[in-house]
């Protein structure tokens, strides 16, 4: 097996895209078990996702022999050749193609509703599955795209039998990338370890999930960062509100000993969440006068009474008021995060810490009722003990996630990526 599960798939996937990041890329999915790839993809390269939704046109006496494909839009490829030597009709090809136009509706608006597709004239588009075997729908799928517009068709799979490109791609795409291709190939789930299937309601949140990102189509539509005041000591501190549209939620951020809201590891980590639809508060928990103090970037319980003050401050808000909320925390930070989540009013649904020192919130780590995601660098040897002696004592839903090759400030490359994806993982499936 060379995959936990799709996601993990998508990511290896992913690794393989990078040099489309700038290609002003659509990725589509086809469901709906490449959906879940394909939106590991489209997250890691910054781009739309959306479906690629094919249907085979069967010849009638031998469905399984395609004739051609049909896709949105009134796109439609025919194989000439197929349909002289089957000797299909006109009005034979016409019933097919009437059947299978009715089904591909029927799944447009099962899974995009009223959304429309992802425009894709003149663009590179990743046509992406979880996996090729025969490849019979994926290349009916690029032969769709290229009818549909696209300038550039990549064809993106994690799984292939060797020899794939040469033997089934042909000019079906520009170019083929795939993570794994063994000789010995007899179904794509024998290369996962969760080969599950993947429910219709998945398919429609990893599309709401990157058009909360990504809008529409087009570039990032995550707002830009709204310098705020939020009152918290009886002073004001400064801040940036970030809230990307139809975010699901917001997460506040609590820094560590020595940054600000200023950090660019917090701020790299709160960049992943608004591409993952999540709204970011970064702010100042103490005033410059205050700062100056060395003992007060260590009081624990002041950093959680502010942390809870701008959590009020939130929930005042028009525009974030319904919202749930959540706690980051970097090392010390991460304890203020742990000790405001313990608080009997605290309405908190989700935490994570990323190299916290949970010990200095130890008096109140049994009453924190939030589901908490406690990472750690896997070199990072006395903060681990001190965060695996804290998950002990923490009788709320919780899991300690060790970052393999990483030090305290998870400086290694891709470890800091890694905490951006774990953390959006726990806050969306707590929110």
């Amino acid at each position: 097996m060379y995959f936990t599960d799709r996601i993990d798939a998508g990511r290896q996937l992913a690794a393989r895209l990078t040099h489309l990041k700038d290609a002003d890329a659509v990725v589509l999915g086809l469901p709906r078990g490449g959906v879940p790839v394909a939106e590991q993809v489209a997250d890691a390269l910054a781009a739309p996702l959306d479906l690629c939704l094919v249907r085979k046109l069967g010849v009638p006496y031998q469905p399984e022999l395609a004739m051609g494909a049909i896709g949105e839009g009134g796109v439609k490829v025919i194989n000439e050749d197929v349909v002289a030597r089957g000797g299909v009709s006109a009005r034979q090809l016409a019933a097919v193609e009437e059947h299978e136009r009715a089904v591909l509706q029927e799944r447009a608006a099962r899974y995009r509703g009223a959304r429309r597709p992802v425009p894709l004239q003149g663009r590179t588009v990743i046509v992406v599955d979880d996996g090729l075997a025969t490849g019979a729908t994926a290349l009916a799928a690029c032969h769709v795209v290229r009818a549909g517009g696209a300038g550039r068709i990549v064809l993106a799979v994690p799984v292939a039998p060797a020899g794939w490109r040469a033997e089934r791609v042909g000019s079906s795409a520009d170019e083929a990338v795939c993570v794994q291709e063994p000789v010995i190939f007899r179904a794509i789930g024998e290369f996962y370890r969760d080969f599950s299937q993947t429910p219709d309601e998945d398919v429609v949140a990893c599309l709401d999930r990157n058009r909360a990102a990504y809008g529409s189509g087009g570039a990032s539509a995550s707002a830009a960062p709204a310098e705020v005041r939020l009152p918290v000591g009886g002073a004001e501190v400064g801040g940036e509100l970030t809230l990307p549209a139809g975010a699901s939620g917001v997460v506040l951020f609590a820094h560590g000993s020595g940054s600000s809201r200023h950090s660019p590891r917090n701020r790299a980590v709160a960049a992943r969440l608004n591409r993952s639809g999540l709204g970011t508060l970064l702010f100042d928990l103490l005033t410059d006068a205050e700062a100056a103090d060395r003992a007060n970037v260590f009081d624990t319980q002041l950093l959680a009474g502010r942390l809870a003050e701008a959590a009020a401050w939130v929930a005042a808000r028009e525009d974030t008021g319904r919202l749930p909320t959540g706690y980051f925390g970097a090392s010390t930070g991460a304890a203020a995060a742990l000790w405001a989540a313990g608080e009997p009013a605290s309405t908190v649904s989700a935490v994570v810490s990323r190299g916290g020192r949970p010990d200095l919130a130890e008096a109140r780590l049994g009453v924190v009722r939030a589901p908490t995601l406690l990472i750690v660098g896997g070199r990072d040897d006395l903060v681990l003990d001190l965060n695996r002696r804290a998950q002990e004592r923490l009788r709320c839903e919780n899991r300690l996630e060790v970052v393999p090759g990483a030090t305290h400030l998870f400086e290694e490359p891709g470890t800091l990526e890694r905490v951006g994806e774990l953390a959006a993982d726990w806050f969306a499936s707590h929110f």
